[in-house]
């Protein structure tokens, strides 16, 4: 029996999250889902965005699963997303972008993993305005070797476990010559010790062009923070959008597993949110798990279900007369044929 903390989130949340819990049971896993909340949820009910009563229940489980939570821009309470992965030091984000067969976009046979630093770089919170009028605003970016070594080692450790070939690394080492150096340098000494895995490093802005201009060339990709948020969107970008991209949050200790998009409050409670990416970030926890036999399972379930385009929400298949609930049914049932 695996003891899960479950936060069901914000907006569409609940519904995609339920659809993910009963896809995961029906695989025969054995969990316990100890439900608790966070983000808008938790405020109006508990008046915190994050109650001490989540933090204690995460705190016995190590492991997560996370429905998507609403953050305020530019006011209210800091991202509950950036809290939990400092205070468990969730040091790396892992998001998988690949093609769909089902789904036609500008590239086939993408199949690109970003690595993230999770911990610090520009979002480590260290922030403030320089006068009394609060006109002038500063950010501080910390980059650590500490912090660095250990993501980066994960992206090569991650590429040799996975049957990857190669490793990016992107950076603005040329402009940033002491943050984004650091990082560089770190990577360049890690890649030392992998040489079976190919390596390969790229600015940051080239980077970005090249992905959208040859895609298949990227295998693994390790950045900092706020670099790897923006490169993660854009390869979801080239593979369908961020309905389908799961998302990882993997420290030493502890693991948070969750669907990296919003959550779109406009069609809460409207059967028409896209659950396969929280369903995903299920797979990845499975796996993670030991699960592996029943995390292959839902993968192809779900393959199976979208590939075919029946079963599918809207966003998915215009013509589509299903929504949250019948594409969870339809993954269900692919399962019993798996």
């Amino acid at each position: 029996m695996h003891n899960v903390t479950l936060i069901k989130g914000d907006g569409i949340g609940p519904s995609i999250i339920d659809e993910a819990v009963k896809v995961i049971d029906a695989s025969g896993v054995k969990i316990h889902w100890e439900e608790a909340y966070a983000g808008m949820a938790a405020f109006e009910k508990f008046g915190t965005p994050l109650p001490d009563e989540t933090m204690a229940s995460f705190d016995k489980t190590r492991l997560a699963f996370k429905g998507p939570l609403t953050t305020v821009a530019g006011k209210g309470y800091r991202s509950i997303n950036v809290a939990l992965r400092q205070q468990y030091e969730l040091y790396a984000n892992v998001r998988p972008a690949k093609s769909w067969a089902g789904i036609k976009t500008r590239y086939e046979e993408v199949d690109i993993v970003i690595v993230r630093e999770n911990t610090e770089g520009l979002y480590a919170g260290l922030e403030h305005y320089l006068t009394p009028k609060k006109d002038i605003a500063e950010s501080l970016a910390v980059v650590t070797r500490s912090a660095s070594q250990r993501v980066i080692d994960y992206a090569f450790k991650y590429a040799q476990n996975n049957a990857r070939k190669k490793v990016t690394v992107c950076h603005k080492a040329n402009i940033l010559k002491y943050t984004q150096g650091l990082f560089l340098d770190v990577a360049r000494e890690t890649a030392a010790r992998y040489p079976d895995i190919e390596f390969d490093e790229k600015i940051i802005d080239a980077a970005c062009m090249h992905m959208v201009m040859n895609p298949q060339q990227f295998d693994v990709v390790v950045c900092t923070n706020m670099f790897g948020d923006i490169l993660s969107d854009l390869a979801a970008g080239l593979v369908g959008g961020l309905g389908l991209i799961p998302g990882a949050n993997i420290g030493d200790d502890a693991a948070l597993f969750e669907a990296v998009h919003g959550s779109a409050p406009d069609i809460a409670g409207k059967n028409l949110a896209n659950p396969i990416a929280v369903i995903l970030a299920g797979v990845m926890m499975l796996n993670h798990i030991g699960e592996t036999e029943a995390a292959e399972r839902i993968k192809n379930a779900v393959e199976k279900v979208v590939n075919e385009g029946k079963y599918v929400t809207p966003d998915l298949n215009p013509h589509s007369k299903s929504g949250t609930i019948e594409m969870g049914n339809a993954i269900v049932e692919a399962m019993k044929l798996m």
